[in-house]
């Protein structure tokens, strides 16, 4: 038996026949020079070949079921796919570029795609640097049809493997999800990549980062593996005990999904009866369904930077209708009547520096570390026409359910209070044109930097409510970029600065008797879960389908021996 081992990606274990697809055929693209003549030919071919594609992933998108709500992630994919093969702005790079250079058009699209992948990667932005492997696989394909290159058929992968690849693109991925894959081991890829979205919400075991020469040097197609993605582990021919061992795990996974079942309709409490709430961070309307089926009291983050990065955004080549009220509206409205009068905090767009969400009232802005830049409510005040419609679109949804409103990374009164006006300005231009829309939505903001917490007793004069951003509030407490390999194991939520930080914020939100949650990775794991709730936390955000399992560890505990946890930690030298 050999064990490899990489990065959890998606829980779970599953045992199968291995697998294994082919690398992908390397592109040799030759950089020639071109003369004036040969341009309309192969614009031409480009144009054609995008026609081909196009074509392709339609009739892709048209096989989907229609209204089966599991297939929304693969909708959405194929159709930013779409959008970006017919992107007039980046087409316009690409023709400019080819002209100008006169090298042959081949090498002119992989050049622009990888240039702007590159831009993506770069943007200091995980989701975003995921979003790179989106361009290079679509207008990959298109030189793939130039080139007459046919890759791998994924239709060949038969039901019960586990695969063994290299990586997988979203379309790839989209149809292995129909096929009761055991598990997937890549090579490549991230924890937030479209790939280990799907095994998610599939629930296939994924492990990635997994050393690829030496594990394809060990295997062999139909040899049986085991996916440990709880361990981040690969274990090729187990042994009849390893193998036993493993059997047990997954019907005891099994056994453990359907005692969860049971806490899908109770309330969360502790076992002397103190009451929390639990809700769910979503980032579209479709999510907020599932939170609803998941049992959440209500939705406490809405990320609305999702709704502009999921459409033609995503390549650049957003325009000013990206950011329509009405979109908005709708949008917003349907996530209120999902959870029927439950609360539902929307965030207003936390975005900037990422260069993807760019229109005639906001422009591109190149910058050198875009997490400490122009982003969130700096990027929303220094274009207010942005926040204005926005809020405008929240306002009007707000009388289909029960709105809270916040405001992203702020870091002074000053800012929420500039929020606050024109946010004023927005409900009395909707009184005067009649337009329906509750006045008395709360308005409260993001704690996710130690300005914030140290200054939470002002804030708190001036907010609704606060809710605790865990994620960005360690990384810019302990200056550490947790996605730095370098760097990463100093990441530490339980570091006592931050304990500090969360604690002091507490305190000062009840002096102001206002509401208080946290929606960061802490709301979602057994230890912290634990220490939230010793220092006085009584709600908690966090993703749909970890709700049930936060309900359960919270039963295990008394209030008291949760303080007595939490007193530890932030006691400690």
């Amino acid at each position: 038996m050999e064990v490899f081992f990489g990065i959890s990606a998606a829980d779970g274990a599953g045992i199968g026949p291995a697998f294994v697809i082919p690398d992908r055929v390397k592109r040799v693209i030759p950089q020639k020079k071109i003369t004036p003549y040969e341009i309309d030919e192969g614009w031409t071919r480009f144009e054609d070949a995008i026609s081909v594609v196009v074509k392709d992933v339609k009739e892709k998108l048209s096989k989907l079921p229609k209204d089966d709500k599991s297939c929304d992630l693969q909708k959405e994919i194929f159709e930013t796919y779409v959008l970006m093969l017919g992107d007039p702005v980046f087409l316009k790079e690409v023709k400019s570029e080819y002209e100008k250079s006169l090298f042959n058009i081949e090498w002119t699209i992989d050049y622009k795609a990888e240039e702007y992948a590159s831009r993506l990667r770069n943007a200091g932005n995980e989701y975003l640097a995921e979003r790179a492997q989106d361009i290079t696989d679509i207008f990959g394909k298109v030189i793939d049809e130039m080139l007459n290159i046919h890759p791998f058929d994924i239709n060949q992968v038969p039901d019960g493997c586990v695969i063994i690849a290299e990586s997988l693109s979203p379309t790839d991925t989209i149809i292995l999800s129909k096929r009761k894959i055991e598990g997937l081991a890549l090579t490549e890829g991230g924890v937030s990549s479209h790939v280990v979205i799907l095994a998610r919400n599939y629930g296939i075991p994924t492990v990635v980062g997994l050393n690829g020469s030496s594990l394809k040097k060990s295997l062999k197609n139909n040899q049986t593996v085991i996916v440990d993605a709880d361990g981040g582990e690969i274990l090729i021919d187990p042994d009849d005990v390893t193998l036993t061992e493993y059997k047990s795990k997954i019907a005891d996974n099994q056994e453990q999904a359907e005692q969860l079942k049971l806490f899908l309709d109770k309330k969360a409490a502790t076992k002397d009866g103190v009451e929390f709430s639990l809700y769910a961070n979503i980032g579209t309307p479709e999510e907020a369904e599932i939170a609803a089926k998941e049992g959440a009291d209500g939705i406490g983050l809405f990320r609305t930077e999702f709704l502009y990065m999921s459409r033609s955004e995503v390549v650049g080549g957003a325009s000013a209708k990206n950011f329509d009220e009405e979109q908005q509206f709708e949008a917003y409205k349907k996530v209120l009547e999902i959870m029927g009068g439950k609360p539902v905090t929307i965030r207003t767009l936390d975005a900037g520096g990422d260069k993807l969400i760019k229109s005639a009232n906001m422009p591109m802005l190149a910058e050198k570390n875009p997490l400490m830049g122009m982003r969130a409510i700096r990027l929303s005040l220094a274009y207010p026409q942005i926040l204005k419609t926005q809020l405008r679109a929240l306002y009007r949804a707000s009388v289909y359910g029960n709105l809270r409103i916040m405001l992203p990374l702020i870091t002074s009164a000053d800012q929420v209070n500039q929020c606050l006006a024109i946010a004023a300005e927005v409900r009395e231009s909707l009184a005067s044109e009649n337009i329906p829309f509750n006045p008395d939505v709360p308005i409260g903001i993001m704690i996710e930097t130690a300005a914030a917490a140290l200054t939470s007793d002002c804030l708190a004069k001036t907010c609704s409510f606060f809710s605790l951003g865990t994620n960005d509030l360690t990384q810019y407490t302990l200056a550490i970029d947790r996605e730095n390999s370098n760097v990463s194991e100093l990441y530490d939520e339980f570091n006592l600065a931050v304990l500090r930080l969360i604690s002091m914020t507490i305190t000062n939100a009840k002096k102001e008797n206002i509401p208080l949650s946290v929606c960061g990775e802490m709301a979602s794991r057994k230890d912290s879960v634990i220490v939230l709730g010793g220092l006085g936390i009584r709600s908690l955000s966090m993703s749909p389908k970890i709700i049930s399992k936060v309900k359960q560890v919270i039963s295990q505990f008394t209030l008291a021996e949760m303080q007595a946890i939490s007193s530890k930690r932030l006691n400690r030298l």
